[in-house]
């Protein structure tokens, strides 16, 4: 079928957050008991919400106090204010879907306000408004509900879709709604989306290419 839809996650696909934000988490958890290298961080938490973050650190011996939440958000925020860079290529790829009259949209775990603070300088917020959703009002990935309210909004099928994420969390929920999924992994271990159902991309402009050919 025709390709009618993009979904983008925000972290790491959009705008390069990551290595700020899990910086942060490695010396917060350090505050409270834990001690976590950041590479460690990368395996165990990205792609899932802050909130399992916690959930897991406890686990693990984390002495986390009450409104722990709100403490490590303004600090996300407030590093994340200073700027962020856009994804090399992404920008051109969005022009490209958009002349050719293909929705976007974006699916991510990440909490709204997070998402504004990083895309509204690069124009990117803007770009998508309207169609930016986050795991803090649907259920988060890996679950597929954010997949199917996104493409029921849209009102195309998962056939017509196409998830481009670089944590396995998003890969699975686009493999459990039956979306195609390109698996971003210029950065980091690409062997973490083993067994998702992704194609491994390493490049926007492969990425291009390989929705020219889905189109």
């Amino acid at each position: 079928m025709t390709l009618e839809l993009v979904i983008f996650d925000c972290d790491g696909m959009l705008v390069d957050t990551e290595a700020v934000t899990n910086r942060i988490i490695a010396d917060f958890l350090e505050q409270y008991g834990l001690t976590i290298a950041e590479d460690e961080i990368v395996t165990l938490f990205s792609g899932g919400t802050m909130a399992s973050v916690g959930v897991e650190a406890t686990k693990r011996g984390a002495k986390l106090p009450e409104g722990w939440l709100d403490e490590i958000y303004s600090v996300v925020f407030d590093a994340l204010r200073q700027g962020v860079a856009v994804i090399a290529g992404v920008e051109d790829l969005i022009d490209q879907l958009m002349a050719k009259g293909i929705a976007i949209a974006i699916a991510s775990n990440g909490p709204m306000q997070k998402m504004e603070i990083t895309l509204r300088p690069s124009g990117l917020w803007q770009r998508f408004e309207g169609r930016i959703y986050s795991g803090h009002q649907y259920a988060p990935k890996p679950k597929p509900d954010m997949l199917y309210q996104i493409m029921a909004d849209a009102g195309v099928m998962p056939a017509q879709t196409v998830m481009i994420d670089d944590m396995p969390s998003g890969c699975r929920a686009a493999q459990a709604a039956g979306v195609r999924c390109f698996g971003y992994v210029a950065d980091g271990d690409p062997a973490r989306l083993d067994g998702t159902g992704a194609i491994k991309v390493w490049s926007m402009a492969e990425v291009a290419d390989l929705l020219r050919a889905a189109s």
